[in-house]
């Protein structure tokens, strides 16, 4: 990993000198510089942006001196470098670098290979405490382990650690800790089918992974804290440790069948506050249900509330809503209504109120469904009225997700049996018409035959066919008509008033109308 230099000074020529001469090298380390800055306020904007391992400080700086900004600097950050470059020779200053803890003491004009030399020098430094830091880790034995993670999560423990944890949290603690929980994601269901074996091995597998990770990019120390949970205790800047750990969700989504969610506490700078940052780390996690897993989460996400003066919406209401949505097959209003159902005042961990809620949904969909003469249970092939898959789920989002493809199902399954009802009952009027052509059909009459009104059944009749009722009669007749014209034993007019027409000029005119020609001139082209 590169060590990180950040460069001060209010000279912009000294500055730049500086920068070109670092980024010319050569280092026998990979040396970056972070960044570069004309006042201290500048540079701590930079310190909390980004990771800083040492500082080349001008020593006099308007308004804030490089004495002032070290200072606040090794707040920040206590095991950070500084080296001071002066102008003057003055041992006051001089002193007062010592007192501060500064690294180096360098007078300008600084020579090449006192800067190399001192640059150098304070590299291996660094390079040392990281490797002291790795060390640290693997000095865990896994009795030590057990006995952190007990410490940490047994609240009658007591906030005192026995003086065999103390001498390893104490380098932590020294420059400041955060807690981070990593998580397997779905473990119960991805791994359902796999036996005990297949499932601990991969479990091991991803665990080496995220270990490795840790180890690689020097995040901190690993502990397994659960099957599938593990800890990680973290030096790192604050600002940094995040941006490693969404790194390392990545890492895992693009290379695992598994996703991590990842919960990260406060720092920590002695023991009760380090039992914190795992609580809170902890509890970050728990956000989970609510806010989506494979990702990082720390308790600055913020839970929505809704306004106490802003009614929300019944949910009967709203389930009459999803209803009439999933009987006209409107799978857009389906997914809007369960949204809105959802927006309630759900809280983290509380997933009884979600299975209560889904309880109440089929409940209500059930009895509004048996009035129509259906069934959800059955309709759905649901085994139970509250589904034992809903308790696998881990977020709220995986079971509006179920939800919503299970009511679009039903949507489906609904709209299609309704498809063929539709069907069956024009294919029952067609029958019914054909067999009573010879009577005076109307459209009223048939609608009252099959128990509609005759607006409607028209409106069905020309969804379904293509043509109006009438349409469909008128048709229906000429082709019986002509069926009658081809029998030479019967006269036009027995087969005008057979077929319904009194006047035998107007049977005559609607024959032609839709034939081109009259029924004698018909019964000619016929030879008949």
């Amino acid at each position: 990993m590169d060590i990180n230099i950040l460069l001060v000074d209010d000279e912009v020529v000294d500055l730049e000198w500086l920068r070109r001469r670092i980024a010319a090298g050569p280092l026998p380390y990979p040396l970056h510089i972070a960044g570069t800055a004309n006042s201290g306020f500048q540079a701590l904007k930079l310190l909390e942006q980004e990771r800083v391992d040492i500082i080349l400080s001008d020593i006099r700086m308007p308004i804030m001196s490089g004495m002032e900004f070290a200072r606040r600097a090794k707040e920040i950050k206590p095991e950070i470098k500084v080296v001071f470059i002066s102008g003057h020779e003055d041992f006051g200053y001089a002193k007062k670098a010592i007192e501060l803890g500064a690294s180096g003491y360098l007078l300008k004009p600084v020579e090449d290979s006192e800067l190399t030399d001192m640059l150098q020098s304070l590299c291996e430094t660094v390079q040392q405490e990281r490797e002291a830091s790795t060390s640290a880790t693997a000095a865990w034995s896994v009795v030590m382990e057990e006995l952190l993670i007990r410490w940490i999560t047994d609240e009658d423990s007591g906030s005192r650690v026995g003086k065999h944890l103390q001498s390893i949290l104490h380098p932590l603690l020294y420059t400041g800790t955060v807690a981070a929980l990593i998580e397997i994601d779905d473990l119960e269901w991805k791994a359902s089918e796999l036996s005990e074996d297949e499932r601990s091995m991969q479990i091991h597998q991803l665990a080496g992974f995220i270990r490795s990770y840790v180890e690689e990019n020097m995040l901190g120390t690993f502990f397994k804290s659960q099957p599938n949970q593990f800890l990680v205790l973290s030096s790192l800047h604050e600002r940094e440790f995040p941006l490693q750990l969404e790194g390392l969700v990545q890492a895992i989504r693009t290379s695992s069948p598994f996703t991590v969610t990842i919960g990260i506490g406060k720092l920590a700078r002695d023991e009760e506050q380090l039992r914190e940052s795992c609580r809170q780390a902890q509890a970050a996690l728990s956000m989970k249900w609510l806010v989506g897993k494979d990702r990082l989460i720390s308790l600055d996400v913020v839970e929505w509330v809704p306004d106490a003066n802003t009614p929300l919406p019944s949910v009967d209401a709203i389930l009459d809503e999803m209803l009439h949505a999933i009987m006209v097959y409107d799978l857009v209003r389906i997914d809007d209504c369960i949204e809105k159902m959802f927006n309630q005042r759900l809280k983290p961990g509380r997933k009884n109120e979600v299975y209560d809620l889904i309880l109440r949904i089929t409940t209500k969909l059930h009895a509004d469904l048996r009035q129509m003469g259906e069934s959800l249970y059955e309709l759905l092939k649901w085994d139970a009225y509250q589904p034992l898959i809903l308790f696998q789920f881990e977020t709220v989002q995986d079971i509006k997700s179920w939800l919503r493809r299970r009511f679009f199902e039903l949507s489906e399954v609904l709209y299609v049996k309704k498809q063929r009802q539709k069907r069956k009952l024009i294919e029952d009027i067609m029958i019914y018409v054909e067999q009573n052509l010879e009577q005076k059909l109307t459209l009223k009459e048939v609608a009252a035959r099959f128990d509609f009104t005759p607006n409607y059944l028209g409106y069905l009749f020309k969804e379904e066919t293509g043509e109006h009722f009438s349409e469909y009669l008128n048709s229906l007749k000429i082709r019986r008509i002509c069926q009658l014209l081809c029998d030479p034993t019967l006269k036009i007019y027995e087969i005008a008033e057979r077929m319904g027409y009194k006047n035998i000029l107007y049977f005559n005119r609607q024959f032609k109308q839709v034939m081109e020609m009259t029924p004698g001139e018909y019964r000619k082209k016929q030879n008949i």
